[in-house]
């Protein structure tokens, strides 16, 4: 039965309001994937959610159909997904971008999409979801390797910048290739997080060289009631 037999089960819990699930380092695929994400859409009235489904496999298809049972959870306040090294792409950063963008109602959220193959395209569509969820307060993005390059790092800028209600941020984006201008973009966008009190920004192993930091210290001058502050620019590449 595996994952599809679990999402049966859960297909029938239509009045869960937290559900916490760890399927880490199994084979679910494409189609266990799929089968949850048509569970997690009669989960209309859960609140808080935790999915944990690194390892498993999960292509393109899976992670967008997971992406529309999450749309229909409105109701989300809270939200944690785990995806590490599983094979989503553009198309499936897409998927669960679409599905962000109805959770408006979400004040904590974290995604960890490491190693997902995820490029431009992908990570610009997750930032014009991250851009609907305004009422965000706390928000951890891992997106270490991946290819999402400056478009990419531009495109999740300008959707943070749509955050203005957040508290803590918390990027890694290390190993992505990106230059100047995705750091410079990226730092545009959280600038206008005005109520910023704690930023952790780990950006190492990309290229974005003194010029590139420059726009980040210029974009941070204007976070003024930051209390905490952590960078790591480990092997940038300053030229």
């Amino acid at each position: 039965m595996g994952a599809s037999g679990l999402g049966s089960a859960l297909e029938k819990c239509i009045n869960l309001s937290n559900l916490t699930l760890n399927l880490s380092q199994n084979q679910i695929g494409e189609i266990g994937a799929s089968r949850l994400g048509s569970a997690l859409a009669n989960c209309i009235n859960s609140s808080n959610l935790t999915l944990n489904l690194s390892d498993n496999q999960i292509d393109a298809i899976g992670a967008s159909k997971l992406g529309y049972g999450l749309a229909n959870c409105i109701n989300l306040s809270n939200l944690t997904l785990e995806i590490f090294r599983n094979k989503i792409g553009d198309e499936g950063a897409s998927g669960l971008g679409s599905a962000l963008a109805k959770c408006i109602n979400l004040t904590n959220l974290a995604l960890y999409l490491g190693d997902n193959q995820i490029g431009a395209i992908g990570a610009s569509q997750l930032g014009s979801g991250l851009g609907n969820c305004i009422n965000l307060s706390n928000l951890t993005l891992y997106l270490f390797m991946n290819k999402i390059g400056d478009e990419g790092a531009s495109g999740l800028g300008s959707g943070l910048a749509n955050c203005i209600n957040l508290s803590n941020l918390v990027l890694y984006f290390g190993d992505n290739q990106i230059g100047a201008i995705g750091a410079s973009g990226l730092g545009s966008g959280f600038q206008n997080c005005i109520n910023l009190s704690n930023l952790t920004l780990q950006l190492g192993n990309n290229q974005i060289g003194t010029i590139g930091v420059q726009g980040l210290v210029t974009a941070l001058a204007n976070c003024t009631n930051i209390t905490k502050l952590t960078l790591n620019f480990v092997q940038i590449q300053f030229i």
